[in-house]
């Protein structure tokens, strides 16, 4: 099966985990960016932990639900987002004001929506949680 969209991919295997009451997920092929998001979403109590496991092929990312994701997924074509956008962009993909995450990767790296929003800075959407 040829995969044309890794993080697509990677994002429905965890909301796929959550809504059956997993409480691990695997997602493959790992990939640098999804293991950026997958920080994030850690950082902001989404997910408990996540680790790389190398299997001689595409690797794995091997990650622990808390169960607290009620939806996420990947924004394909990846928007240009600049600062004072953003709040547009929440409303399109975020139930409510101060509610869910957007992953965003900037010239400071994958970051949230808020964090970009505390630097001044815009980027390309990458993806929501919430």
């Amino acid at each position: 099966m040829t995969r044309s969209n890794p993080i697509a991919d990677g994002m429905c295997a965890l909301k796929n985990a959550g809504d059956t009451g997993k409480s691990m997920c695997i997602i493959e092929p790992a990939s640098k960016l999804l293991g950026a998001m997958l920080r994030i979403m850690q950082d902001a109590g989404y997910i408990s932990s996540f680790e790389f496991v190398d299997d001689g092929r595409g690797g794995q990312l091997k990650v622990l639900l808390t169960g607290k994701i009620n939806r996420c997924g990947a924004i394909s074509p990846r928007f240009s987002v600049q600062m004072d956008e953003m709040e547009y962009w929440e409303k399109q993909y975020l139930p409510g004001k101060n509610f869910g995450l957007l992953i965003l990767s900037t010239s400071h790296g994958v970051i949230s929506h808020e964090e970009a929003r505390k630097e001044g800075i815009g980027g390309e959407l990458l993806g929501y949680v919430y």
